[in-house]
């Protein structure tokens, strides 16, 4: 059995996968993204220009993360929502020199991006994320 990885290695996740596990089940880039906090280049993520209606969920482990209802563009080149659909399942820990919050699924320790400061309305945060941490669920 591999060494078990987790982005936050004292903090224990209720979904928690040894590495070769996290490995065999995500792609090269989802494995990049979300288990070593990578990222994506701009424009080039699936989700980044979706249109369609639905939700979106972490590939890792299928928690419920966005809502369509919620996704902006804002010329960054990687999917950008207003809010999150279930806070729950997002975790924000502060990133050094002031650059906004570094977000984590809080089931299962996968990276999916950061949130900064909207600009539009004090208070107001923007949620940018990896289309690579993300699956898509088209509404019924």
């Amino acid at each position: 059995m591999g060494t078990l990885l987790t982005q936050n290695p004292v903090k224990r996740y209720p979904v928690e996968k040894t590495d070769s596990e996290w490995k065999r089940i995500l792609t090269p880039e989802q494995y990049f993204v979300t288990r070593q906090k990578g990222t994506e280049r701009a424009f080039s993520g699936k989700f980044w220009n979706n249109r369609e209606k639905g939700s979106y969920r972490c590939v890792c482990c299928n928690a419920e993360l966005f809502k369509t209802d919620a996704q902006f563009d804002n010329g960054s080149g990687w999917p950008t929502f207003s809010r999150v659909a279930n806070p729950r399942n997002v975790e924000e820990t502060e990133m050094p020199g002031g650059r906004g919050n570094e977000l984590t699924c809080s089931r299962c320790g996968a990276y999916l991006g950061r949130s900064t400061p909207d600009g539009s309305a004090p208070g107001r945060l923007k949620y940018t994320i990896n289309s690579a941490a993300l699956l898509f669920e088209r509404n019924k």
